[in-house]
């Protein structure tokens, strides 16, 4: 009996050896560089802009090129009061002027706007060349000469206005043209009113990074914490603000759609 059971078990492990060798596959097949390439679809081709003659790339809209107001109008309705002169927009002061928005609304963008407080300018802390940048009408990143003038972190030049401070302070001196170039990922919102995704923004000021793909938590609120409020596109927005400082200049204004 012993002899059988030790028959029946090597002819067990002939078979399971034989059932694995006709388990054998192949090995995968050596990978070649074309396996992992792909050739379409091709990107559309897009023409820089030169940023020696403050030209725009071929596929973004021009909301200002130093002509007209065509684009903008007040945000209270109709036409902007804000002046253009030798190829800049500067704000109006004048009582009743208000703020500008573009007639066009976007969702998620790259804008490039440059801005100048005037040479001569004065005052301290906020009421100094102060004005911002509504990103679809909503949030806004805080424009104001910080050049040897300090204020609250959360609200000086390249904040997202009381929410997040710049990394660091690339403000040029008055009189010197300053360049934002803003990369903005629009919301998401749920069906009950709330952030599905929340808007982000990265920052350039005069090339330097200063807001690096932060998440905005609501409205920018003066007063008060941010809020949620749900939205579809909206427009770019620039304030007039009440300080009594000398009003600030802006030129070559772009924004491709993402």
């Amino acid at each position: 009996m012993k002899t059988n059971f030790i028959i029946a078990a090597a002819l067990f492990c002939l078979c399971l050896s034989s059932f694995a060798q006709e388990k054998t596959y192949p090995a995968p097949e050596p990978m070649r560089p074309g396996m992992s390439e792909y050739w379409t679809p091709q990107p559309k081709v897009v023409t820089p802009g030169d940023i020696l003659i403050n030209t725009a790339p071929s596929d973004a809209i021009v909301l200002f090129d130093g002509k007209d107001l065509s684009k903008w109008e007040s945000s209270k309705g109709g036409d902007p009061a804000w002046k253009v002169a030798d190829g800049v927009m500067t704000v109006s002061k004048e009582k009743g002027s208000g703020d500008i928005r573009t007639k066009e609304t976007f969702g998620s963008f790259q804008l490039h706007l440059e801005w100048r407080v005037p040479e001569d300018i004065e005052g301290s802390n906020q009421a100094r060349g102060n004005s911002g940048v509504f990103l679809q009408g909503m949030y806004e990143i805080q424009i104001l000469d910080n050049y040897i003038n300090e204020t609250y972190v959360n609200g000086m030049v390249g904040s997202v206005y009381k929410q997040s401070p710049p990394l660091v302070n690339a403000m040029r001196r008055p009189g010197e043209w300053n360049v934002y170039d803003i990369i903005y990922t629009a919301p998401v919102f749920n069906p009950d009113g709330t952030y599905l995704y929340r808007p982000r923004v990265t920052l350039l000021h005069n090339g330097v990074v200063v807001q690096n793909n932060v998440e905005i938590l609501g409205t920018t609120e003066y007063i008060g914490f941010p809020k949620v409020r749900p939205h579809g596109d909206g427009p770019i927005g620039l304030q007039m603000h009440g300080d009594p400082s000398k009003p600030i200049s802006f030129r070559n204004i772009w924004i491709r759609r993402l």
